[in-house]
């Protein structure tokens, strides 16, 4: 049934990935009007988290953010899309990297790069960063879909410029020979995923919230000795992104525990305080908050 649902469906996901930009976002207008005024995807979820984390903000605030977030959603979904036939030039205008040349200083300490993301502006077009000569070998570290179909399509995707995405059970042993064989990694990571257990042993406050918080991406660099970058990415205009490698540290070994987790979430925190409606508000970031922190958690 996954294999019908998605055969039927990507011969119009391949038809909206050609058409000219105007009536691309025209499209994403629609699927707005759809998800926003009608199905009501997720309204509820995105209310309640609005509402929690910015209590002094009225309903009237809260409801244009929203409005503002599900038209950001729906362009970002269709972004992705895109990328099944956007060419390298469009791509790289739509997405530009501001500060290239913290690639070219950390390829002369010849280490791998552990860049930490956020669900934030769009994470879907920064595999542009392998079109800017880049020498490390690219990796997107992903959590597998269940259907089988749409999972090779993003597969697909966002391996159309020479990345590859690795399932995250199987990150560390990846990165692990790719170390031992001399190869140099960027590695992409979202790192702002909520565990599924509250026992979680780091809990720290985001957005003024004591809840859990992955330290993966600290605890691969740390083993490894990569250069950690968060990607700052901005919305320029509609379709078009500014993104800047920010560096949070050169040798995480050096680095205090949980630091370089604490640095990556002031960083996010401080985008999504500024411009809301970018972040991805559907899912439940929150919601160990409140529950029993266990004994033996690191709590800062």
């Amino acid at each position: 049934m996954q294999a019908v649902v998605f055969w039927l469906s990507y011969p119009l996901l391949w038809l909206i990935s050609i058409l000219p930009f105007p009536l691309f976002y025209l499209v994403s207008d629609v699927v707005y009007f759809l998800v926003y005024h009608l199905i009501g995807y997720r309204k509820k979820t995105v209310t309640d988290n609005l509402k929690f984390v910015f209590p002094e903000k009225s309903n009237e605030e809260i409801i244009q953010i929203r409005k503002k977030f599900y038209s950001h959603m729906c362009d970002m979904f269709l972004e992705m899309i895109k990328s099944i036939s956007i060419s390298e030039e469009e791509l790289k205008k739509r997405f530009v990297y501001t500060n290239l040349e913290e690639l070219r200083r950390i390829e002369k300490l010849d280490k791998s790069i552990m860049l930490m993301c956020g669900h934030y502006a769009s994470f879907e077009w920064l595999f542009a960063l392998q079109l800017h000569d880049l020498k490390h070998s690219a990796f997107g570290i992903y959590k597998k879909i269940r259907n089988p179909g749409f999972d090779k399509l993003i597969n697909d995707i966002r391996q159309r410029f020479g990345a590859e995405l690795v399932q995250n059970s199987k990150a560390s042993l990846r990165i692990a020979n790719n170390q031992k064989e001399g190869i140099r990694g960027a590695y992409a990571m979202i790192a702002d995923q909520s565990p599924k257990t509250p026992s979680y042993k780091f809990w720290t406050d985001f957005m003024g919230k004591k809840v859990p918080f992955y330290t993966g991406s600290e605890r691969i660099a740390t083993e490894f000795d990569m250069v950690v970058l968060y990607l700052h990415v901005e919305k320029v205009k509609r379709g078009h992104y500014k993104a800047s490698l920010i560096n949070i540290s050169d040798n995480p070994a050096e680095t205090k525990n949980n630091q370089i987790t604490l640095d990556y979430i002031q960083l996010l925190e401080k985008q999504i305080r500024e411009k809301p409606e970018l972040y991805l508000w559907t899912h439940k970031r929150w919601k160990h908050f409140g529950k029993e922190i266990p004994a033996n958690a690191v709590v800062r």
